[in-house]
């Protein structure tokens, strides 16, 4: 359960859980509030920040995101071209507000993405910047990377290039709101033909996805509440609609991925194809939790299989993360590497679409602006190339630290009141030594339960694949800890 994906709900917001989550950002030293010298100079960029032309701003683009979101890094404008399609796809023009080797440009570097937790997140730019001044809201013109990709009837790609353009949104709307629109057919006539063709783009991109053997995690919000003095988890199923969005993304990703290995300079997402323990691991998994995933399935098509609104099934979406594994950035300048793909996507992809939350974004578009304008790469983002790997990997390590320790905090919460009663687990793997391995230590060995949905750490040398009776023996919110025992452990206890 991506922590990204979870909230707490107000009237959780002074329990226990709560506060746990809350304490993350002081155990993980996360960045706190931004210097004076940072905020002193984005106010400076700003004020004397200008548009650039050309002027797109007669094109209706719109904004999809959740709700809440107030840093909109994307927007969209669709259309068709002839028997094919133009995907206009609109990216926060960061570059033009970071001055090269100035203190922002530091800080970014220090921070490396934002960071989430349920119910609060620590900004890589200060909100002036990434909720005001470069967020593309609604009716404010604002600048932009402009990516135009030209679409065959099929949805593949026949051409592509980004240059930087003044734009402004419509309108915008919140995942449940476009859906709803889409549906009923009573967009406002300024986008309607954008989200009609959103539908079409996206479920042809899909079936593109499916062909060349790429995967896609749908993974719903959640959110944590308290019912009865018990914690609970409660879903909202992914919509059709973020499905649509998230392929133009991916398109896009793709495309600058492509611009660069063409120009024969930057910096790619990729990843290796998932090892056989990973695999087996997984598969264990899902014989757990009712859907096996049978041999000779392709892992894309097994994930397209799961109904994320069934929580046994949901929790197989999340774990199918362990699949993911490896994921790094190759920059290359001069030479192209052999190592291009990216096995998730299944294709040569790169991150371009969310520069005000991830900082190499920042690098990806101003290379690829650059290429298609038959420009000079800048300096300052041909030097960055080599170190950005480095500090993206940080970055993404303490991510995921803040990560497991979210969702071990939740799983804590979620199994508090069941402390004391019995279960039916498989074991995944085992047998692992707590601590550090230590041959001293007692062996536990990882286990999952259907209901609710968790895995955990389990005492004893297990045998992966079998079925257990384990009792849990505790569950503290606040050090995260869960622990369960053998149920024939307990009873060969009592009768020594």
């Amino acid at each position: 359960m991506p922590y990204s994906y979870i909230d707490v709900k107000g009237s959780a917001a002074q329990k226990e859980l709560a506060r746990a989550l809350e304490a993350l950002s002081t155990e993980f030293k996360l960045p706190a509030d931004f210097d004076p010298p940072v905020l002193a100079e984005v106010d400076a960029v700003i004020a004397h920040h200008q548009l650039p032309s050309p002027d797109l701003t007669a094109l209706p683009f719109v904004t999809i995101d959740p709700p809440t979101s107030q840093d909109l890094d994307q927007a969209m404008f669709l259309e068709r071209e002839g028997t094919g399609y133009v995907v206009h796809y609109a990216i926060a023009d960061v570059p033009s507000f970071v001055r090269a080797g100035g203190a922002l440009d530091a800080e970014t570097r220090r921070r490396g993405q934002t960071i989430y937790t349920p119910g609060n997140r620590v900004p890589l730019h200060p909100e002036s910047l990434s909720e005001g001044a470069a967020s593309l809201f609604a009716n404010d013109p604002r600048s932009a990377f402009v990516w135009e990709i030209h679409l065959d009837a099929d949805g593949a790609q026949r051409s592509a290039f980004v240059r930087r353009a003044t734009v402004q949104s419509v309108a915008k709307l919140g995942y449940e709101q476009a859906q709803q629109m889409y549906d009923d057919g009573n967009a406002p006539s300024a986008f309607a033909e954008t989200l009609s063709l959103l539908a079409e783009i996206g479920s042809k991109r899909i079936v593109l996805e499916r062909a060349r053997g790429g995967a896609s995690l749908k993974v719903p919000q959640q959110e944590v509440g308290f019912l009865n003095g018990h914690y609970v988890l409660e879903f909202r199923p992914e919509l059709p609609i973020e499905d649509w969005n998230a392929q133009i993304s991916l398109l896009t990703g793709m495309a600058a991925a492509q611009v660069m290995i063409d120009g024969r300079v930057g910096i790619l997402r990729t990843m290796p194809a998932p090892d056989a323990d990973a695999v087996e691991a997984y598969r264990l998994r899902t014989v757990a939790l009712g859907k096996p995933w049978m041999p000779g399935v392709e892992y894309g098509e097994y994930l397209r299989s799961l109904d994320t609104a069934n929580p046994k099934q949901l929790a197989l979406m999340h774990a199918a993360t362990t699949l993911f594994r490896g994921a790094g950035y190759t920059p290359f300048h001069g030479t192209v590497p052999d190592g291009v793909i990216q096995a998730a996507v299944a294709a040569p992809y790169a991150h371009a679409t969310a520069p005000l939350r991830r900082l190499v974004d920042r690098f990806v578009l101003t290379i690829c602006s650059a290429l298609c304008a038959g420009t000079d790469v800048p300096a300052w983002a041909v030097s960055a190339l080599a170190e950005l790997p480095e500090i993206m990997a940080a970055s993404n390590q303490l991510a995921s630290r803040v990560e497991a320790a979210a969702i071990d905090t939740v799983e804590a919460a979620l199994l508090h009141h069941h402390v004391g009663s019995e279960f039916d687990a498989v074991v995944l793997a085992g047998p692992k030594q707590n601590g550090h391995n230590s041959k001293s230590a007692a062996a536990r060995s990882t286990i999952q339960i259907a209901e609710p949905a968790v895995s955990g750490y389990c005492e004893g040398d297990l045998e992966p694949g079998t079925i257990v009776r384990v009792k849990l023996l505790a569950a503290d919110i606040a050090t995260r800890t869960v622990k369960f025992v053998p149920v024939a452990a307990l009873v060969e206890e009592i009768a020594r």
